[in-house]
């Protein structure tokens, strides 16, 4: 009896052996902890300029935070397209990765001293428009989102060249800086400028950091790289991102809308509370993107790539949504208090809606790795579909969670016969688009 224990006990030692020497676990568990102290760093940086500022200075905060958040989409695009063009040149053994990074950074420049141009000739009315009471956070604003999509170049290479570490690295130190610079700054004195300098003051130090962790690549020459070849893919990668985007944001507005107030406000909680796990498992996309890419440009078969990210997801999120389950209450409280009691029926439901999301986001991802554009019109009709069941059925709460999730579990059933239409003709002219470097 104790040598069948023993074997028992070896086994699962053996196992978790293997699951440690998987590569793609590896990957994921690194890209996770990143993305879960930049998630934590995001709340706890909201929370202290909240304590601090009080609500009403505190709402100028959050309105221009929203904005940078609206910033940020060009440079989700821009990882997305970079991730993908450096993929395909690991994989082909092509030396052009300094001459990608150095060439981007000076065409995206171009648009960043456009915006901060305008910003500075419009901070005054975007301040009143705003009811910011100064233009110096407007100001600060418009630098902060030029220097993001900067970083976005070194994320992006960092990505394809799957290079997670680092990249991990940079997304979690971000939000370490501009916790603690923010923590300072308040108490310092300094309001809604000091919020707004800390989310400066963390992108600057990451923009470095990512240089930095491509330094071997500048001690070579590399070949010139040809960027107008992604300009094709940048369609379907905005198509992909914005769609995602809208299916979880435009919910929340026509609940507002035609809601009361109050049930309107309890589900703006309930969606907080569903992309809490979908950035939770965004990792495995971010990790999933340039491993397929890879697999395809190498003549490999990506559908075991993609099962088994879609199996961690899967666990990831089943992890989540059993304490969803067990402790509805408990969440709510932590997270909104007691005044958002009436949302906990409906944690679980919410639930549900944010792993659907990051299965379709997953398979997005995918189709984006291996330029499918059959995923855009399915992606399309999901966004459509969802506006127009909230339009027809939103007597209470329940009714548009409801409305989402047959619009989330509809898109997932489509995108996965796609998926399973498209595996068995997937070769390496799918990911041949962008032509390789040339001297």
């Amino acid at each position: 009896m104790r040598e069948v224990n023993t074997g028992a006990r070896l086994g699962l030692r053996e196992r978790l052996a293997r699951l440690q020497r998987n590569r793609l676990v590896r990957q994921n568990l690194i890209l996770f902890v990143g993305g879960l102290v930049a998630g934590v760093g995001g709340f706890v940086y909201h929370a202290i300029a909240g304590r601090v500022l009080g609500p009403e200075i505190y709402g100028e905060v959050a309105t221009l935070i929203a904005v940078y958040a609206v910033g940020t989409g060009p440079a989700l695009i821009l990882i997305v397209v970079l991730a993908r063009y450096t993929a395909m040149l690991n994989a082909r053994g092509d030396p052009g990765v300094r001459s990608l990074l150095v060439r981007t950074v000076r065409l995206i420049a171009i648009p960043c001293l456009v915006l901060i141009l305008l910003t500075t000739l419009f901070a005054r009315p975007i301040a009143l428009f705003e009811h910011v009471g100064s233009t110096i956070p407007v100001l600060i604003l418009g630098f902060s989102i030029a220097l993001i999509w900067q970083v976005a170049i070194p994320r992006g290479i960092l990505q394809g060249l799957q290079r997670f570490t680092s990249l991990s690295l940079n997304l979690s130190l971000e939000l370490v800086i501009r916790t603690s610079v923010v923590f300072a700054l308040l108490k310092a004195g300094y309001a809604v400028s000091g919020a707004m300098a800390a989310v400066f003051a963390g992108l600057f130090v990451v923009f470095f950091l990512g240089l930095w962790s491509l330094r071997d690549h500048f001690r070579s020459l590399g070949r010139r790289v040809y960027l107008r070849s992604m300009a094709g893919f940048s369609l379907t990668a905005a198509a992909g991102i914005i769609g995602v985007q809208i299916l979880y944001n435009q919910d929340v507005i026509l609940g507002e809308h035609f809601l009361s107030h109050h049930d309107g406000g309890i589900y703006g909680g309930l969606n907080k509370i569903g992309t809490i796990l979908f950035f939770l498992t965004l990792s495995v996309s971010q990790v999933l993107f340039p491993r397929v890419v890879e697999a395809v440009a190498k003549e490999e078969h990506p559908g075991r790539i993609l099962l088994s990210s879609a199996g961690i997801l899967t666990a990831l999120g089943a992890g989540a949504l059993l304490v969803f389950a067990l402790f509805p209450g408990l969440v709510v409280g932590i997270l909104f208090g007691a005044s958002f009691n009436d949302a906990i029926p409906l944690v679980f439901p919410v639930g549900v809606i944010g792993l659907a999301l990051s299965l379709d986001n997953l398979l997005v991802q995918f189709f984006m790795a291996v330029h499918d554009r059959v995923f855009v019109p399915i992606l399309a009709l999901a966004v459509v579909a969802e506006g127009v069941l909230i339009f027809l059925f939103h007597a209470h709460v329940g009714e548009v969670v409801l409305d989402v999730l047959v619009s989330l579990l509809g898109l997932l059933v489509l995108l996965s016969i796609r998926c399973y239409l498209l595996l068995p003709k997937l070769r390496a002219d799918s990911v041949a688009e962008p032509q390789p470097a040339v001297p």
